[in-house]
Parts: structure tokens; C-alpha cells; sequence
């Protein structure tokens, strides 16, 4: 699917997984993000295949970045969204996110989860809020995973 908005002449939203740039998506992940800081390229190519992506391109190419591993029924989990800094303050995550909870394999989901340091009034617009329990919830974390390993 592609979409257009009125309001981001020259840009457009597709999750085409085969348009998007996983050469980017990697340089960004590996070595721009605080949470996947060496990730391997053959990861997130594996992460490409097994998501729902949404990629923001321009003229010359992909500037933004989005997935949901999700089992289009109950359950979705929001991961690596990103925009190049150089697009950013032109409204795209917002419309990133508006694309990404409309889409029609997301409806009616009971439940959706992402992990922030930094956005949260973005999320907080499209109905995220900090966890009500908690205590419910449990992590298996490896946070240096990627480290010491080839790309």
C-alpha cells in the first residue's frame, strides 16, 4: 500500500517490504539508535522480512522508518521508528503514526506495546500511555546482544 497527504508534498508512505532500504535501516539502527547500537545487517534484514514495515520516501529515497510485529489479531508491538534528521520537524512521525494505527490489518487489536526513552508525547498522541500494571508485565532483556558480532 502507498499513501499521500496533502500536507507532506514530495513524500510518501509505502509498506512495500521490497522498497524498503535495508542498507539505511541498518545504518540508522547500527549506528544512530540507542537501542540496537551494532545490530547486524542480516538481522535487520531478518526483522524486514518478519514485520509489517512503513517506510517514508522522498524523490531521492527512503527517509523514514517504522515496523509492527504483530499477528494481526490481538497483539502489536511498535519497533525502530525513525526519520533521518535532516526531514525531521516536517510533521512526518505524526503522519507515520496516523498511517501505521489506521492501517486496516490493525484494527481491533487488543493490545499494543512499544519501548521509548524519548517520545513519549509523540506516542502519548495515538493513545500509548505508561503501563497501568506493570507488575503483569516481564522482559527477557540482552541489551549487548549485537556487540562483537559481524554485520
Amino acid at each position: 500500500m502507498e499513501y499521500f497527504d496533502k500536507k507532506h508534498p514530495g513524500y510518501y508512505i509505502s509498506t512495500d517490504r521490497e522498497k524498503m532500504d535495508a542498507m539505511l535501516i541498518h545504518q540508522y539502527l547500527s549506528k544512530e539508535s540507542y537501542w540496537s547500537p551494532g545490530i547486524p545487517l542480516a538481522i535487520v534484514e531478518k526483522s524486514i522480512r518478519n514485520s509489517l514495515c512503513f517506510g517514508i520516501f522522498d524523490s531521492q529515497g527512503q527517509v523514514g522508518f517504522a515496523r509492527i510485529v504483530s499477528d494481526c489479531a490481538t497483539f502489536a508491538y511498535l519497533a525502530d521508528v525513525f526519520i533521518l534528521e535532516k526531514h525531521r520537524g516536517q510533521g512526518l512521525s505524526k503522519w507515520l503514526m496516523e498511517v501505521i494505527v489506521s492501517h486496516p490489518d490493525l484494527q481491533g487489536l487488543r493490545r499494543w506495546m512499544l519501548g521509548t526513552l524519548d517520545a513519549h508525547r509523540l506516542y502519548e498522541k495515538f493513545g500509548f500511555m505508561p503501563l497501568a500494571n506493570p507488575a503483569r508485565f516481564m522482559e527477557r532483556h540482552f541489551p549487548d546482544v549485537y556487540q562483537n558480532k559481524v554485520s
